[in-house]
């Protein structure tokens, strides 16, 4: 017999691959999503190329890092106890941003290198743990955003700083692309680079469910329940640092995913952080999966980046957020 929150998983799953599906037909070139799967395991000559050359990268990298926005959002929002907790909140994708920029910047590493996703990540990090250390154990939510968008605003600087410095217009334009956010002319290179991370990350945030359960109940309980809360900290913090950065390194600053896919669902699975964290972490995937279709449908001469796309839909989310929990809002504790 299938409980509810198995039912949802498997609905949600089943979304996903329909995405997945539509991701690989929809394009410059029309083709029809059966014809883009038999493209994609059996050779239909410029199909195939299509398909398996410049859409599955993209696409795969769309589930990739939307399973992790969400899944990091979820995770931060119950270790902090806040529904505003997400890693754009933090400003841990523009420091990512300025991590990649800087690599880049200096001639450091090439745009493939391992060297770009470690200095994003070792960026995320860097901010999370800034706003957590500024902030505070027990801040409130008002003290906790306006930290997250000092450090955010800092790195974004630092990020304007390099292109105005920047020597000559390819540089600019790689610099702008961590800005805005695509995943305009990915490769399966790209995938693999982000890849292990990703995996590393949603290991150590899907090991955490049992703890942010009791963490539920306050940090003294979770205490005398024998959490280590200390670990559990360093492995949310940890995991939302590595697949914040992974993903920024190989498709710039996307944002409010994190923020919006655990809302959509707590409605179906309740305040349970553990019963959460799966089902968030597809929510993400379908999100960014769509948006990626919908930045290809958009008319206009040139491809709306989804980072973009993901702003103007999360800002209002994030508003309607504040304004019907402000209440509550004002007197919860990060």
């Amino acid at each position: 017999m299938f409980t509810s929150r198995t039912i949802l998983v498997l609905t949600l799953a089943l979304l996903a691959v329909i995405l997945f599906a539509a991701s690989l037909a929809i394009g410059p070139a029309p083709i029809s999503p059966v014809m883009a799967v038999k493209a994609l395991v059996s050779d239909q000559g410029s199909a195939s190329i299509v398909v398996r050359d410049i859409r599955l990268p993209r696409t795969l990298l769309s589930l990739m890092i939307g399973w992790i926005f969400g899944l990091t959002g979820a995770g931060l929002q119950g270790l902090l106890r806040n529904p505003l907790a997400d890693t754009a909140v933090f400003g841990a994708p523009q420091a990512a941003a300025l991590g990649a920029v800087v690599v880049l910047y200096f001639g450091l590493a090439g745009a493939l290198s391992w060297t770009l996703p470690i200095a994003a990540i070792a960026g995320a990090l860097v901010s999370i743990a800034l706003v957590v250390a500024v902030a505070g154990r027990h801040a409130t939510v008002v003290v906790l955003v306006l930290a997250g968008l000092a450090v955010g605003s800092l790195a974004g600087a630092g990020t304007s700083l390099a292109i105005s410095l920047s020597p000559n217009p390819f540089a600019v334009t790689e610099i702008v692309f961590w800005l805005l956010g695509s995943f305009e002319d990915r490769s399966m290179v790209h995938v693999g680079l982000a890849a292990p991370f990703v995996l590393v990350a949603s290991l150590a945030l899907l090991s955490a469910g049992a703890g942010l359960r009791a963490l539920a109940l306050g940090e003294e309980t979770a205490k005398s329940l024998g959490v280590n809360v200390a670990r559990l900290r360093l492995l949310i913090v940890g995991g939302a640092a590595i697949g914040t950065g992974a993903s920024v390194a190989v498709a710039g600053s996307i944002g409010f995913v994190g923020l919006v896919a655990p809302h959509l669902i707590r409605p179906f699975v309740g305040y349970d952080p553990a019963r959460t964290l799966v089902p968030a972490g597809l929510v993400g995937a379908v999100l960014l999966l769509a948006a990626d279709c919908a930045v290809r449908l958009i008319p206009s001469g040139v491809e709306v980046k989804i980072g973009v796309l993901t702003a103007i839909l999360g800002v209002p989310f994030f508003l309607w957020v504040i304004a019907r929990r402000k209440a509550e809002l004002a007197e919860t504790p990060a």
